[in-house]
């Protein structure tokens, strides 16, 4: 039984957004006393990962959905990596703006997915 296209692609951009908020933000708390350049390689290690996962996502997802859908779509999924990774790992504060932010991307992702 084959695996629909939503959820191969939300499943592939759920797991290469994992990989980007580690690249762009791990290294903030993780190689903080290293030099920039340090950091820019061990991202970018990290981040082919994340292409690895993020294009045929992307590719699977144009089969169905429109451009601006995937990108809509990878927004609302950046921002449910990014709050628990900002909470869990980087030890920030839960804000309200994060339920607003939410919020928007939900209206997002109403408008750009109506018929």
């Amino acid at each position: 039984m084959p695996i629909p296209v939503a959820f191969q692609t939300v499943g592939l951009l759920a797991l290469s957004n994992i990989f980007m908020t580690i690249a762009w933000y791990g290294h903030l708390k993780s190689l903080a006393s290293k030099p920039w350049w340090i950091a820019a390689l061990i991202s970018w290690s990290i981040a082919l990962f994340e292409y690895l996962l993020q294009v045929p996502a992307n590719r699977i997802g144009y089969t169905q959905f429109s451009l601006a859908q995937l990108k809509i779509m990878q927004e609302a999924i950046t921002l449910t990596v990014f709050v628990p990774f900002a909470m869990i790992y980087m030890n920030q504060p839960f804000k309200l703006d994060y339920v607003w932010a939410a919020l928007c991307l939900v209206g997002a992702v109403y408008f750009i997915f109506r018929s």
